[in-house]
């Protein structure tokens, strides 16, 4: 039995708010970090030979936390702790771009303030973390609401755990929407987020880890769409056939593996929860759908078994969907969504409305924890097949930056990894692999680096000498 979910979504008066493969291989990655350690044993040398004046800035490994033990979800390193507030009076201020580690008690409300102008649209998401093996209910979730400083409400979104009662991390979001009709929302100053739990007489007593994210939109100088596309390709394209290629997937959404159009092959234990993100850029569009291997010798029923969702780059959910599992193959597609276009805001449907921005769109997957109780610990083969169909098309001219900045966009590189043409390598043309390609730049990048860490060495070696 098959269970698709289409997003509440945040509502206000203005109308309904409404992730190529990645640029390196396994083999790169382990280049480029072990040429990371080299570089900082060498910089390490260098202040040690009193060379004050010496420095060799190398950034950060390339690559993503594995997704770790089931259950487990991989919170932003660095984000800040913040405190939900009892009520409005004593709120603590999100800063647009910033992102926050919070908790959620049973049956509070937890408040949190936003300092916003009369211009940009804001967004904030919050996900929740019930511990694993805690029991939920289908119809309990984490929900969120944007409220003026009067209490009118600007969204309201909820985000459950579904008919499998598995416990995983839910996302909800809100926003305050500038529209040109609209009357309530629209002043500058504070406002709040308020989180609590969907029903919390069913809810588990331990609280709930949160994730908080708020991102900035700016106004569009000039001229934009002011109304939602009519007409778009709703038709479901054959799916992509052949050998998938392993790309372990991240644990959250700061270390979600970057794919694109072909098939992505993963392991999965039950009540793990898989990230993914693929760029999408204006007017392209996404086909997306999961395949749960078949158990070894058993049998049985697990119901929602299977879960695949699609956020947009500030986490707002697109469209969901499951399936259930009887020890045989299983597969779950979404629905078709739009290409992104930045008219699309103005859309009823959720699943198109929530296509409004380019940049990196997250591919969710949660295999539930009662599959262990019929099929075992497994791990499970998790597949995932994209297709990316949709010409590029220019986005919007937006008056100021984004908070954070660029992430309304898809970046060159991941373009060129996330298109048709590139995608159709996986029929063993490795030399026209954007990731073998991908490896070669790295290896270049990789002689490089270490040249220049031989040069750091032999400078500090010739000034021991003087």
């Amino acid at each position: 039995m098959r269970w698709r979910r289409r997003t509440s979504g945040p509502r206000g008066r203005g109308g309904r708010i409404r992730a190529f493969r990645r640029l390196v291989t396994v083999t790169a990655v382990t280049a480029v970090g072990s040429v990371t350690a080299v570089t900082a044993a060498l910089c390490g040398t260098a202040a040690a030979a009193g060379g004050a004046d010496l420095a060799l800035t190398a950034g950060p490994a390339s690559g993503h936390a594995s997704a770790g033990s089931a259950g487990g979800y991989a919170f932003a390193e660095g984000a800040r702790r913040v405190d939900g507030a009892g009520g409005t009076a004593d709120a603590a201020r999100l800063a647009a771009g910033v992102t926050y580690r919070s908790s959620l008690d049973r049956d509070a409300r937890a408040y949190y303030a936003l300092e916003l102008d009369a211009a940009s649209d804001a967004y904030v998401s919050v996900t929740a973390v019930p511990r694993p093996g805690e029991e939920v209910v289908a119809v309990d979730g984490v929900r969120v609401s944007v409220q003026d400083a009067d209490g009118g409400s600007c969204s309201l979104d909820s985000a459950t755990f579904g008919a499998a009662r598995s416990p995983r991390p839910v996302t909800a979001w809100g926003a305050r929407e500038i529209t040109r009709t609209g009357t309530r929302c629209q002043d500058p100053g504070r406002y709040y987020v308020v989180v609590e739990r969907v029903r919390p007489q069913d809810s588990p007593p331990d609280a709930w880890d949160l994730e908080l994210t708020t991102v900035s939109e700016p106004a569009v100088k000039g001229t934009a769409a002011t109304d939602a596309p009519q007409t778009w390709d709703s038709a479901s394209p054959a799916p992509l056939t052949g050998e998938p290629e392993n790309r372990p997937a991240g644990a959250g959404f700061t270390d979600a593996a970057s794919i694109g159009q072909g098939a992505w092959r993963a392991d999965a234990e039950p009540g793990q929860t898989l990230y993914y993100k693929v760029p999408l850029d204006w007017g392209r569009q996404l086909y997306a759908s999961a395949e749960l291997g078949s158990a070894d010798g058993r049998s049985g029923y697990a119901t929602g078994a299977l879960s695949l969702s699609l956020l947009n780059p500030v986490r707002g959910q697109v469209d969901s969907a499951g399936t259930g599992y009887t020890g045989r193959r299983a597969t779950v597609d979404l629905g078709p969504v739009p290409p992104v276009a930045y008219g699309n805001r103005y859309a009823v449907a959720e699943e198109q409305s929530a296509m409004r921005f380019a940049g990196s769109y997250y591919l969710v997957v949660h295999l539930a924890e009662q599959v262990a109780d019929r099929f075992g610990d497994g791990p499970f083969e998790v597949v995932l097949r994209l297709r990316l169909t949709g010409t590029e098309r220019t986005g919007p001219d937006y008056a100021g930056e984004p908070v954070p900045r660029r992430v309304f966009e898809a970046t060159e590189p991941f373009r060129a990894a996330a298109s048709d043409d590139a995608a159709g390598s996986q029929a063993g043309d490795g030399a026209g692999d954007p990731a073998m390609r991908a490896v070669a730049v790295g290896g270049i990048g990789t002689g490089s680096v270490l040249l220049a860490g031989l040069g750091v060495w032999t400078l500090v070696a010739r000034r021991r000498g003087a």
